[in-house]
């Protein structure tokens, strides 16, 4: 069992959470990940800055942005990984874009990723038909490969992430990128339950969560809420990272 599979345990509900690494600095980012760490997050997402996130809306691409104008690179985010997996024992997963681990050589990347203390990798542009030379790195070092499914996936798909994903599946709540919402969609139960049928693997479902009643409306259906948009937001209204805490608490005490 991988330390983010341990995550997962009856009656109990995971809260994921995204930063962007260095961004808006690499402090806050230390910072922020030890506020989340001590504060219920039970996973915290480190995301790779990249110049085209196609999955990512306003908020996260901003972010990316910035970080890279300030020079994150995959290698700087190794090197603040390895920091925190040596100050806290939530689990890490890196969520970036093939090209930056393509660029950097699978098995280096993935490699350097355990040797960090990352558990896990979430690789969105990766699909399932093309990623079976990363799976088998992964495998090989125990480092769980994420993937994810969008309630347009046929079932044909559905079926072969639920076998494939490790850790947990990653539901993207719509159709869409990232970003903070008011509104989740009404059919997502009807998606929860769809992937639950052919599958006894954790799911968790992110994209456009922003509210504790939306994060407790999820909980009823699936095993983990992913939250990140909003996290941003939080962090670029408040740089005392104050509201951060205070939302974190409100999302595991809606999660119960």
């Amino acid at each position: 069992m991988s330390r983010i599979t341990s995550v997962f345990r009856p009656d109990y509900k995971a809260l994921i959470a995204y930063l962007t690494v260095g961004y808006p600095n690499i402090a806050t980012t230390r910072e922020a990940v030890s506020i989340l760490s001590k504060n219920g997050c039970d996973i915290i997402e480190l995301g790779i800055p990249f110049s085209d996130p196609l999955a990512d809306g306003v908020t996260i691409q901003k972010a990316s942005y910035q970080a890279l104008q300030q020079g994150i690179t995959p290698q700087v985010c190794l090197e603040v990984a390895h920091q925190l997996h040596q100050s806290i024992t939530t689990p890490l997963v890196f969520m970036t874009y093939y090209n930056p681990v393509f660029n950097f050589g699978m098995e280096a990347f993935c490699q350097a990723s355990v040797k960090a203390g990352i558990d896990g990798l979430i690789v969105p542009d990766l699909p399932p038909e093309e990623g079976a030379g990363l799976e088998e790195i992964t495998m090989k070092l125990k480092l769980d490969l994420i993937y994810l499914l969008a309630p347009t996936s046929t079932e044909g798909r559905v079926s072969m992430i639920a076998k494939r994903s490790q850790g947990f599946i990653y539901l993207v709540s719509l159709t869409g990128v990232t970003g903070a919402r008011q509104t989740l969609p009404a059919e997502l139960e009807d998606f929860v339950n769809r992937v639950r049928q052919r599958t006894n693997k954790p799911l968790c479902v992110g994209f456009g969560i922003s509210t504790p009643e939306q994060a407790r409306r999820i909980a009823r259906v699936a095993d983990g809420v992913i939250v990140g948009s909003r996290l941003i937001q939080l962090i670029e209204e408040d740089a005392t990272l104050s509201s951060l805490k205070d939302f974190i608490l409100s999302l595991r005490e809606a999660l119960g």
